[in-house]
C-alpha cells in the first residue's frame, strides 16, 4: 500500500486541479474535457474501446514476444563476439534513430495491412532495450567466477547457463519494462499507418469526428495498457529474482 498510495495520490491531485480549470475556465469540451466526461465516455463508448483495445493489445503482446527472442538472440551473439559487436551495434543505434512513423510507412508498404506489419513495427520498436541491456548484462558476470569455472573445466554453455545468464537476468528485465511501454507506442503508430481496427485506429476516427471525450478515453485504455504490461514483466521479474525484492519498486 505504501507503494501505491504516492501514485494514486498525485493522480488524484492532477484530476482535481483538471476538473476545477475546466470548470472555472469554460473551456469547450471539444478541446479540453473533464475526467469527469472522459469517464462518462469510458463507459458510453465501452461497446466500442474495448474490442479495439483487445486488437491492440494482440499486436503488442505477438510484437513485445518477437522482440523477447530476437533481442536476447542478439544479445547472446554480441556478448561471445567483440567482432560482431563492433559490426552490428551501430546499426541497432541506427534503427533506433529512424522516426517510428517513417519505419511503419515502409513495413506496411512491404508487409501490407494485416497483423504481421503491426507485430513486426512494435518488435522493431522495442526490441532495441532488450537486446542493449542484455548485451550488458551478459559482459557483467564476475570474472573471478568465470575463471573458476573455466579451471574447473566448463565450457562455454555452462559459463553462460551458472554465471552469464544469472548475472543478465536483472538487466535484462530492467529492458524488457523499457520495451513494455514502447511496444504500446509502437502498436498505435502502426495503426495510425494502415489499420482497420485498434485503439490507434479509434483515435484517428474520434479525432476526426471531433470526440475529444472519446479521444482521451481511448488514450486512457492504451495507458492502461501499458501500465498493466509494465506490472506483469515486475511481477514476473519479482518471481524470477526473488533476492530483489527488497530493492525493487
Amino acid at each position: 500500500m505504501k507503494k501505491v498510495a504516492p501514485p494514486l495520490l498525485l493522480a488524484g491531485v492532477v484530476l482535481a486541479i483538471w476538473q476545477a480549470y475546466v470548470a472555472i475556465s469554460g473551456i469547450s469540451e471539444q478541446v479540453l474535457p473533464s475526467p469527469v466526461e472522459v469517464a462518462r465516455a469510458l463507459i458510453d463508448s465501452s461497446g466500442t474501446l474495448w474490442p479495439a483495445a483487445w486488437t491492440t493489445v494482440s499486436e503488442v503482446l505477438a510484437g513485445f514476444a518477437v522482440a523477447v527472442a530476437v533481442g536476447t538472440l542478439l544479445a547472446l551473439v554480441l556478448s561471445f563476439s567483440r567482432l560482431a559487436e563492433r559490426a552490428a551495434y551501430p546499426w541497432l543505434v541506427v534503427s533506433q534513430a529512424v522516426p517510428v512513423p517513417a519505419i511503419a510507412v515502409l513495413v506496411v508498404v512491404w508487409f501490407g495491412f494485416g497483423i504481421a506489419a503491426k507485430v513486426l513495427v512494435v518488435a522493431l520498436v522495442s526490441f532495441f532495450p532488450i537486446a542493449v541491456n542484455a548485451t550488458d548484462g551478459l559482459r557483467a558476470a564476475d570474472p573471478a567466477l568465470l575463471e573458476a569455472l573455466a579451471s574447473l573445466g566448463a565450457g562455454r554453455g555452462a559459463q553462460l547457463r551458472l554465471a552469464r545468464v544469472p548475472a543478465a537476468l536483472p538487466f535484462l528485465f530492467s529492458g524488457l519494462r523499457v520495451a513494455a511501454a514502447l511496444s504500446v507506442i509502437g502498436a498505435v503508430f502502426a495503426e495510425w499507418v494502415g489499420s482497420s481496427g485498434g485503439l490507434g485506429y479509434l483515435i484517428l476516427e474520434y479525432n476526426n469526428q471531433v470526440a475529444t471525450q472519446q479521444e482521451f478515453a481511448a488514450v486512457v485504455v492504451l495507458a492502461l495498457i501499458a501500465i498493466v504490461l509494465f506490472a506483469a514483466v515486475t511481477l514476473l521479474e519479482r518471481v524470477a529474482l526473488p533476492w530483489r525484492r527488497a530493492g525493487s519498486y
